[in-house]
């Protein structure tokens, strides 16, 4: 799972950002393209403040990317199915009769979360030449930095007219990179090849970039501005703990679709006293247990209902019997083993509040309590609940499934979808829309 929603910001700001690029672009060197995928450009000067510039330019050869979108080829899969993307460049720097000629490269891995846990995995994606023509452009600004110290020590320089037998490799492994190169020190320059004057240019073609550069400066002024007032939608849910469950009806037994991680964002749809209605991706919709989702500004993330409910589930249900006995019913999990069964009743039959949710809540703290004790018992596989009213019914639960969610690896919501219930329905709490 990705973040899906939320990225215009970021896709605004990449384009402000390609803008930003071609603005320096104007009036610098065309990139050559080579077999590997690595974009080369030649600079006019000695290898030594070539590599002096790099240097001061590590902290912009790595980290992670917003967005895949704008900076890698679209492969097999979608790029909204990626998550957790980082990029690293390497530099290759060439001495020659002309100048220096450097070499970019830039390495692009992503996580793939696919519905098939066995096929999710850390992937390496096509650079498009966005990050390493980026990377170039900074360069540039960092060489021309020290262009003027260079003329005062150029006169005698001898340059090597044939290229070094080793291509020195310039990489950094800094965990974050900004999203833009920011202003960079200028680099002294231990340089003795001269640097032409900028009064050798031809005025005409001068005039001509600096127009270019200005019209497209402009243009990215204006795309910040509307990043900067870009509201972000009100309408999303954010899940509150790794390993939530989105499944596909709103259901204690509907089918678990996949887990949401922490901080998973989705649009949403609907919502009532116990799940929220959203968008996956696409046409793709799923239901999430209200209790687990950071609700918009104005929703609890818990009902009015609920937080001010009385009598508590504690006063509506007691213990009425407890016993060990073969697992009664047809459960793959728990068929033919022994467990502990608790039998609970209704304090009093025409008690209101007694529904689905309390049963749960009730359920839960059952589960807590008797923990221990079937840990500590080693024929005992797991854990049954019968409720034994009109309205009663059966939760069973195996003894790994309770370890689990006692050690935090599962949410309430997650724990649920992986208990028995029968009937289903009598656990099943109304779907009915906007019943808040």
């Amino acid at each position: 799972m990705t973040r899906r929603f939320g990225f215009g910001r970021f896709a605004l700001q990449g384009l402000a950002a390609v803008v930003l690029a071609c603005a320096v672009v104007a009036a610098a060197a065309v990139d050559k393209g080579t077999p590997s995928g690595s974009v080369e450009r030649t600079f006019r000067a000695p290898k030594s403040r070539v590599e002096e510039a790099l240097k001061q330019l590590q902290p912009a050869m790595s980290g992670h990317l917003p967005t895949l979108e704008g900076f890698v080829l679209v492969g097999d899969h979608p790029l909204t199915h990626y998550q957790r993307a980082f990029y690293q460049c390497t530099a290759q720097v060439t001495e020659t009769a002309a100048g220096s000629v450097v070499r970019v490269s830039a390495n692009v891995t992503a996580w793939y979360k696919d519905a098939s846990a066995a096929r999710s995995g850390y992937q390496v994606l096509k650079s498009n030449g966005r990050l390493e023509a980026d990377l170039l452009d900074q360069l540039s600004d960092q060489v021309s930095g020290g262009s003027a110290n260079a003329e005062g020590k150029a006169g005698s320089a001898n340059v090597a007219s044939s290229p070094a037998p080793d291509l020195p490799i310039i990489s950094a492994p800094l965990p974050n990179a900004p999203e833009s190169g920011g202003t960079l020190s200028s680099s002294s320059a231990g340089a003795n090849l001269p640097v032409p004057p900028m009064s050798s240019r031809q005025p005409a073609e001068t005039k001509s970039s600096d127009k270019k550069a200005s019209d497209l400066r402009a243009e990215a002024s204006s795309l910040e501005d509307a990043v900067r007032n870009q509201s972000r939608p009100k309408n999303l849910v954010a899940v509150k703990k790794s390993g939530t469950a989105v499944v596909a009806s709103p259901s204690l037994s509907g089918k678990t679709l996949f887990l949401a991680d922490a901080q998973d964002e989705f649009e949403m749809l609907d919502f009532n006293a116990d799940w929220v209605h959203v968008r996956i991706s696409g046409l793709s919709r799923g239901w999430i247990w209200r209790t687990s989702l950071e609700m918009p500004e104005g929703i609890p993330d818990v009902p009015p209902s609920v937080v001010t409910s009385a009598p508590t589930a504690a006063d509506l249900f007691q213990v009425s019997r407890e016993e060990m006995a073969p697992f009664p019913g047809d459960w793959a999990p728990l068929r033919g083993k022994s467990v502990k069964i608790i039998s609970v009743q209704k304090i009093r039959e025409d008690e209101k509040g007694g529904g689905p949710t309390a049963k749960l809540e009730f359920a839960k703290s059952l589960l807590d309590r008797s923990y221990d004790e079937l840990a500590k018992s080693p024929d005992l596989a797991g854990l049954v609940l019968i409720f034994d009213s009109a309205d009663g019914g059966m939760i069973a639960a195996t003894l790994g499934t309770i370890r689990k969610w006692k050690a935090g690896g599962l949410t309430d919501a997650a724990l649920w979808h992986q208990c028995y219930f029968d009937p289903p329905e009598t656990f099943t709490v109304s779907s009915t829309a906007g019943s808040n």
